[in-house]
């Protein structure tokens, strides 16, 4: 299996400025320490997953007060997730990324079902396709994995609807790229989906 590296995306679990669909169940502090919780639940499983092949793409940057006293795994990456919209963002990642080599997996914290087993077969998908996708049972996706970069998986998608897989799909379809699908899971955004968090999580 060629390298790969995981590309976390998350945001500094702050009161009031994460998981916010989450609040009127949870109340700020709760929902931001359930995302503090499901942040370290997949810094986690992505270590056991590809030791050594783990970044945080943090938003706000790396340094910023918001992100002191978070226990990382050893050897933990970090970057800026910088400007624009989910897509730019992502895109920008997976450039760099691919630019560099290696292949690249492109997660978030919302799936706590999003285990290193699943992590180590999306890598190994990479070593037959070009694409992996595990996607969400609300439409969009919680994993997205390449082997080669196009910025059109990226842009003009509407990020945080039910239709994200599905463009996401097509996308990689008229770009005539192999895909393989993985068993699609839960993610944890409104106070409905708490039914599918995990016990402990």
């Amino acid at each position: 299996m060629s390298a790969t590296r995981i590309v976390v995306f998350a945001k500094a679990p702050q009161p009031g400025r994460v998981k916010t669909r989450l609040i009127p169940a949870l109340g700020a502090d709760g929902a931001a320490a359930l995302a503090a919780r499901m942040l370290a639940r997949t810094l986690a499983a992505a270590a056991e997953a590809l030791p050594g092949g783990l970044e945080l793409c943090a938003s706000p940057a790396p340094g910023d007060p918001a992100w002191r006293g978070l226990t990382v795994p050893a050897g933990l990456r970090w970057s800026a997730q910088g400007e624009g919209d989910l897509g730019a963002r992502m895109a920008g990642a997976a450039r760099r990324v691919l630019a560099g080599g290696e292949r690249v997996l492109l997660i978030g914290t919302d799936c706590p079902a999003l285990d290193a087993a699943c992590l180590r077969a999306a890598a190994e998908a990479l070593d037959e396709v070009e694409a992996v996708i595990v996607p969400s049972f609300d439409g969009g996706y919680v994993l997205l994995g390449l082997r080669r970069f196009d910025p059109r998986l990226f842009e003009g998608i509407a990020w945080s609807t039910p239709t994200v897989a599905a463009e996401t799909r097509a996308r990689i379809a008229a770009l005539a790229w192999s895909c393989r699908e993985l068993p699609a899971l839960h993610d944890i955004d409104v106070p409905a989906d708490l039914v599918h968090l995990p016990s402990g999580a």
